[in-house]
Order: structure tokens, then sequence, then C-alpha cells
């Protein structure tokens, strides 16, 4: 029955698809976020659902008459670069045979095509809040549906493995539920009515939940440090902080005895086995690197390049029996794709960077409050939790990260037009506060006033 309805659903969209590309993007990424399909225990399940969706989107934004290009930006054509030189070092100059890399490489160029892709398509406000909610609720659906059981069982559930795809494995799956939190925090505060705010407000307490239910020591680092930064941009940090110690002696008293246990094992790295593993695993990349500067060891290869630069390989590595990678993202793309890759995977994390903060100075200068504001904080708490997160996974190929890059760049061209276009989106000024902020009216996705909306954006408030 799952599988008719999976199909029914996605089949069902391949119009919708074709005549509205937009819509088609974001029928992709609920195939890549919620992995709808693997929801599925039947012949839906092995279905290149979004392939074809895929197709469709392209084919129809090919057939629009009113199509835009994507933005030839900085970003844009960094990304480009990336693909090419990756492609140089994965068929000229890699060592070793290629194995399943060939297809590896052809999903990793998906994942590049459909980040610059995006912004062809996401060129309003509108536009840019409908994905970001989208995406959002992908992962919620996950967060809220364990959360919910790992409550009911009292904490005695070990989420082994993710949904699918992307996030199948269980450090992957946590730090995507990670980088949902601000989304669901501001994207909550967004919220016009009580109970759909509460409601997203409460899906946050058990995405947490969630996440400590995978015993990733990686998901609980990230997690504290995306709790640490929404703190610091809060307006109150005071109150920020004392919900925050609140909320970690309820963690400590109510985790599952083997949670803390496990977690416990992080003062000692050295020793413990996991742990160790991973520092190896770097010494070996250190090596991998200084030998291959400039392409490295050719994509997807550091498992078969391993015993080369070891000099102590266990009997199962020698045999290929375990899986071997670097358990560092910045370190994995370095060693197998060379510096060039790793300088431009690392300018595109730097610019998005520096695009937010940019944006976020603009914005202060000119408004007391703003969506600006609230979207840069978002942002930027979204992109610095998996900065922490990838130290300690292979996830330098993570779709998330590089849609994030896409989608950082439309939401700066939107928000510097937003900020130049006062006739097009004028200030609606209220009333006066003694603490020099000012009451407006809110307004939604088309930004119209309405008495009563399910969604809502701060307005643009000058100073002064």
């Amino acid at each position: 029955m799952r599988d008719i309805l999976v199909t029914a659903l996605v089949v069902g969209s391949f119009p919708v698809c074709f005549r509205r590309p937009f819509v088609g993007l974001l029928v992709f990424s609920v195939l890549a976020y919620m992995r709808l399909q693997d929801l599925a225990w039947g012949f839906a399940r092995d279905q290149r659902w979004s392939f074809y969706v895929a197709i469709l989107t392209f084919a129809g934004w090919l057939a629009s008459r009113d199509r835009k290009l994507p933005v030839l930006e900085l970003r844009t054509v960094m990304m480009g670069l990336l693909v090419l030189v990756v492609g140089m070092g994965h068929f000229f100059f890699a060592r070793g045979d290629s194995g399943a890399a060939p297809a590896r490489y052809s999903e990793y160029v998906k994942i590049i095509g459909i980040s610059v892709f995006t912004t062809a398509l996401v060129r309003t406000r509108q536009q840019l809040r409908i994905l970001v909610w989208v995406i959002c609720m992908c992962f919620a659906f996950y967060g809220v549906k364990a959360g919910v059981a790992g409550i009911i069982k009292l904490g005695n559930i070990y989420i082994k493995r993710g949904p699918g795809g992307m996030i199948e494995d269980n450090n992957d799956f946590a730090l995507a539920l990670t980088m949902s939190i601000p989304m669901l925090l501001h994207l909550g505060t967004s919220e016009r009515r009580d109970i759909l705010r509460k409601g997203v407000w409460l899906m946050i307490p058990l995405t947490m939940v969630t996440v400590v239910l995978t015993r990733s020591r990686g998901g609980t680092l990230s997690l504290v440090w995306c709790i640490v930064l929404l703190v610091w941009r809060s307006q109150n940090r005071l109150i920020g902080l004392l919900l925050m110690i609140l909320a970690a002696g309820a963690a400590i008293t109510l985790a599952p005895a083997e949670y803390k246990e496990r977690i416990a094992t992080i003062k000692d790295y050295r020793s413990e086995g996991s742990a160790a593993g991973r520092l190896a695993a770097w010494t070996v990349a250190g090596r991998m690197i200084m030998d291959n500067p400039v392409w490295g060891v050719g994509f997807r290869r550091f498992q078969q390049n391993y015993v080369d630069y070891e000099p102590n390989p266990t009997a199962e590595q020698l045999s290929g029996q375990v899986t071997i990678v670097a358990h560092n993202s910045y370190l994995q793309i370095w060693a197998e794709c060379g510096t060039i890759a790793f300088g431009l995977y690392m300018g595109l994390i730097f610019l998005s960077f520096w695009d937010l903060w940019s944006l976020r100075r603009q914005a202060r200068r000119r408004y007391h409050a703003s969506w600006i504001l609230s979207y840069c904080t978002m942002f930027e708490v979204v992109m610095a939790t998996f900065l922490l997160g990838s130290v300690f996974l292979n996830r330098a190929h993570f779709d998330l990260i590089y849609h994030y890059v896409a989608i950082v760049l439309v939401f700066g061209r939107v928000a510097r037009r937003d900020m130049a276009d006062e006739e097009r989106y004028p200030v609606r000024i209220g009333t006066q506060r003694a603490g020099g902020l000012v009451a407006v009216d809110q307004a939604g996705f088309d930004g119209q006033r309405r008495v009563a909306r399910t969604f809502r954006h701060t307005e643009l408030v000058p100073q002064g």
C-alpha cells in the first residue's frame, strides 16, 4: 500500500514539475532529504524518482518562456571549477582502480548541478522561504517521529542508521537533524498562529532527543555547538544561557546510561577504539596529502590507497573487509581530490559566511528588526554547525552543504534587492517603543497585509 501511495504522489507530481520547475525543485528536495521513497518497502523503494523529477524539472525550465539562467557569481563559478578539478583528478591522475568511483562522481556532478540550478529557480523572497520550509520539515519529520518513539520507550532506542541516501549513516543523520534546529527556531518564530508556532517549537526538543538516540558523539558535539551559537546570537543571552544550563541538566539526568557512557569516552579519545581509529585515519590522510598534493589519490579512492600509507595495517584492512574513510570532510577532499579542490571547497564555505556577515552589517546599520537579520543568524548557525560536525565525518560530498551554499547566495541577492527597493517593499512603521524598537504589522508569502495569515516575516524596520 505504501508503494502505491508513494508512486501515486511522485508520478502525480510529474506534470506540475514540468509546468512549474520551482515545484519540481521542492519535490526533488523532499525525495533527497525526507527520502519519501525509503518509507516504502517494495517496488517504489528502488525507483530513481529523484532522477525522473530532475529531468522533468530541467525540461520544464528549458521550455519555459520566462526562464532565468543560473546566477553567474564567484561561488557558482567555483562550484563548476570544483566539478572540473575533481573530474580531472579522477580520470587522469588517480591512483588505483576506479571501481565504483565513476558512478559516484556522476552523483557528485548531480549534487553540484542541482545546487547551481537552484539559483536559477529561486529568485524571490517567497520562493526562498518556501524552499527553506520544505527542507526544514523534511528533517523535522524524522526528528518528531523518532523523538516521540524515544520518549515513549524512555530512551531505550538506538538509531543505528538514518532513512537512507546521504543520511543513512547514524552520524550523518544526527548532523543533518542538528542543522535543522536553527531553522526550526527561526521559522517557528515567524509563525502568526499560536498553535502552529508552538507546534514548530515543540519539534525542537523532539529533534534533540532524536540526535541523542543516534548515540553519535560527533552529533552531540554539533548539537552543543549549535545551541551555544543560538544563545550567543539571541537578544537575551542571560535567559538563553539559563535555558541552556537547564536543558543540559535535564539531558544528563534523563539520558540513557549507555549514552552517557559513550559520551564520556570523548575525554579518552587516544585510547578509545573508534576515536583512536579516527586519529589514525587523519594521520594516513596527511601522508596522502604530502605525497599527492595537487590532485590527491583520486575521488573516492581513500580506502584502496589506505594500506599504502599505513605502516602497520591490520589484517582486516589488508583484506578490504572493513570500510575505511578519512573521518574528516576537509582531510577527505584534500587527500582524495588535492589542494586545488580543497581550496575551492573551503572558499565556498568562507564566501558563504562572508556574505552572511556582510548582510548582517548592512541590515544592522539600517534596521532595528528585519527578516534579513533573522535569516542571517539562521544560515550562519546552520553552516557553523556543519563546519564543526564535518570535522568528525566523511561528508565533503554532503548534498546539503552545497545546496546551502546556493541558498545563501540566493538569500544575499534577495535581501540586497529588498533593501534597495523601498518603493516595492515600503517600510511600515508602527508604534515607537521605549527601547527604540518599532512594532510593525506582519505579512505573508506575497508581502500583502492581512488580518490573519499562516506565515509571516519581520518587515524592514528603520533606525531612528
